[in-house]
């Protein structure tokens, strides 16, 4: 792993939503990528700074993977890297964070409500702020089992330390992939172990996020019935983390395939780090919202 020094004179802002931390550079002209090996030392906890990623915002036109994004009309695009450097097609708590992260750097004015379009390797999104959350239009999600998935509830065998036996899975993309496991109680959900890598067969090519999962029951939320879940997540490139924004809405997605048509579209998500809240449109999208809080600004040394 290089040395932190060769990355000296570096401005970063550290900054969380629900407790999933990133690192944020402001790069507008695309001056300054990082490679794989400069993000796995910056976001590592003991000998860099510590991070579950780093996020690179760049401008669209100055950036060559951001060509559609440019295209669409997105002023700005999310260059987002997994802790271990790997890049990751969408992360719903990085989107928000980088928001408020351009409006903290003035380089993004925002009314309440006015949604701004975000660039990232999962697609345009459609970001604004209310009442002091992020609403982040995720786009619209996949079942890669396909019907016969929902009908038998699962689609793949998943076996993690802690918990005993080989456990269902579903698979949702939203647009990275995810696989969500129902448990029975929240006393399995805590005995579980999310540090060795959870085993998934068969496993996607491109890896996959698990999130371990109990249903907790509806509730009302502003007059709508609501379905209450706690979650816990292991992320590709970067383990265990304390929320995990695409994760929130798979699990939302899996619930509901489970459930089926009379069961909730609004799901309150209980993550380690905090909660968020996921609506599934009647057109196959998902919302996700939640806060975005900005920690501190750095420069390395």
């Amino acid at each position: 792993m290089p040395s932190l020094a060769a990355l000296s004179g570096l401005s970063l802002t550290k900054g969380h939503a629900t407790e999933n931390d990133f690192l944020l550079l402001a790069d507008p002209d695309g001056a300054r990528e990082l490679d794989a090996a400069a993000v796995a030392a910056l976001c590592d906890r003991r000998a860099g700074i510590g991070a579950d990623g780093v996020v690179r915002v760049v401008r669209s036109r100055a950036f060559a993977e951001a060509a559609e994004a440019a295209a669409h009309g997105a002023e700005w695009f999310m260059d987002y890297r997994n802790a271990d450097g790997s890049p990751a097609e969408m992360c719903g708590n990085a989107a928000r964070l980088v928001i408020a992260f351009l409006e903290d750097e003035g380089l993004l004015s925002l009314a309440d409500g006015e949604p701004v379009l975000l660039g990232t390797r999962g697609g345009v999104r459609s970001v604004w702020r209310s009442g002091g959350l992020y609403t982040v239009d995720m786009g619209p999600w996949g079942l890669p089992g396909g019907a016969e998935a929902v009908r038998r509830g699962f689609d793949v065998a998943v076996q993690a330390t802690g918990l005993e036996g080989t456990r269902a899975g579903l698979r949702v993309t939203m647009p990275n992939p995810h696989t969500v496991v129902a448990l029975p109680d929240v006393a399995e959900l805590d005995g579980a172990d999310l540090g060795p890598l959870v085993a998934v067969d068969p496993l996607p090519p491109e890896g996959t996020n698990v999130e371990l999962v109990v249903p907790l029951g509806e509730t009302t939320l502003d007059g709508e019935t609501a379905g209450t879940v706690r979650m816990r997540v292991q992320e590709r490139g970067a383990g265990e983390t304390r929320s995990c924004g695409t994760g929130a809405c798979a699990v939302a997605v899996a619930l509901h395939a489970w459930g089926g048509q009379e069961a909730p579209r609004l799901w309150r998500v209980q993550v380690p780090g905090g909660e968020l809240l996921v609506r599934l449109t009647d057109d196959g999208r998902a919302l996700l919202t939640g806060p975005a809080t900005l920690v501190a600004r750095l420069t390395l040394r």
